[in-house]
């Protein structure tokens, strides 16, 4: 069955309730968890002189670790422990990190939020967790935001 959970979190009330979902699933089942939170790129930044691109990537850092201790603390909170990690795009999509990343660790369920959006809300910005089902090669749980 489903032993390793991977559970992408970025702070939103949609990812908290993934995230739920995933604590309740992996104690029915008794799984594993691996909490991962992508940290934006902001190398597009490096041209401009105005900006130092290292404090950025220090910020984007520490918000990463900010988010992934609080989904670590709700995991520990039901009694259960998850791993942790911060992944860098360098480049790549939000979508293709998470995919590869349930290939190298390796998952075999990715509980994943999704905002619902449509129309042209939905092309303004995309679906990561529309990414996720397209290019992940196991079962996604896709939970709705409200």
């Amino acid at each position: 069955m489903y032993q390793r959970i991977l559970v992408p979190v970025d702070g939103s009330e949609t990812s908290d309730s993934a995230l739920h979902e995933a604590i309740r699933f992996a104690q029915q089942h008794n799984a594993t968890l691996r909490l991962v939170h992508v940290i934006e790129d902001a190398r597009f930044f490096e041209s401009e002189s105005m900006i130092d691109y290292s404090t950025l990537q220090d910020m984007a850092r520490r918000s990463g670790e900010q988010v992934l201790s609080r989904a670590a603390t709700a995991v520990q909170q039901a009694g259960l422990t998850a791993e942790t990690d911060l992944l860098e795009l360098d480049g790549r999509r939000v979508e293709n990190l998470i995919v590869a990343e349930a290939k190298r660790w390796p998952a075999d369920l990715i509980v994943i939020g999704t905002h619902g959006r449509s129309g042209v809300s939905r092309l303004l910005f995309g679906s990561v967790a529309e990414g996720v089902v397209r290019g992940a090669h196991i079962p996604i749980l896709l939970i709705r935001g409200e």
